[in-house]
């Protein structure tokens, strides 16, 4: 049976303490470079008005905030509070105004035609319903506004899927039992396997209206960014 949509809340503000810590320590701090290419391919221009949907701890809406300069505005929408707590704590430091907004993916907040561009990290695999909420993004973009969704994905290749269930079965789920977070982070490989791949996830934007969607692999094909405008 698939979570509900108050599970993965529930799943992302008890893992919020550690995060940040835990995202840095288990891929070597790489996601810091494929969250900057994700932000790099969603085309942010200084003066736009910018989303980071699915927020989690503010990493992309940072990126989009230092992007769109003090001409433009960032708004970091997600559905945990507790993950929105330590965003706005982190903005603070940085000194970056940011709006942080509690937010259903599948019903955003947002009048049609508010972004210029739309950032998601490691969101749309956690949603319940993938093509509700790119209509929801497709909505809230303007014409022309692009969104850039970066995320886990099972790879092609048989040799890099065997690293990919060995890093997590090995690796993640371990450090995770070392904290007390087991059943937090065990839901990871089935959310892979239930996961779009590629070439469905443009279909899927298709059907939504983006008229050019492009998925492009990335780490071995574990990771991809959805491109569509």
């Amino acid at each position: 049976m698939s979570p509900s949509t108050r599970d993965i809340r529930d799943i992302f503000d008890r893992i919020a303490p550690v995060y940040d810590r835990l995202n840095d320590w288990l891929s070597l701090g790489q996601h810091r470079i494929w969250k900057r290419m994700a932000v790099k391919w969603a085309r942010p221009q200084p003066g736009d008005r910018a989303l980071d949907l699915c927020c989690g701890s503010g990493d992309l809406a940072l990126m989009l905030a230092d992007a769109v300069g003090p001409r433009g505005s960032t708004i970091g929408a997600d559905f945990a509070p507790q993950q929105l707590a330590i965003a706005a704590e982190r903005a603070a430091r940085a000194q970056l105004s940011i709006s942080w907004v509690q937010a259903d993916a599948l019903a955003l907040p947002f009048a049609d035609n508010s972004f210029d561009c739309a950032t998601v990290g490691y969101g749309l695999r956690n949603v319940v319903d993938l093509p509700q909420c790119l209509g929801e993004l497709r909505r809230v973009l303007k014409p022309g506004g692009t969104l850039a969704a970066l995320d886990f994905h099972r790879p092609d290749s048989a040799i890099a899927r065997q690293f990919q269930q060995w890093y997590l079965d090995r690796l993640v789920v371990p450090t995770a039992e070392q904290i007390g977070l087991t059943e937090e982070y065990a839901y990871i490989a089935p959310s892979l396997e239930r996961f779009p791949v590629g070439s469905e996830q443009v279909g899927l934007a298709r059907a939504a209206g983006f008229a050019n969607p492009k998925h492009y692999p990335i780490a071995g094909g574990m990771m991809g960014v959805l491109v569509a405008s």
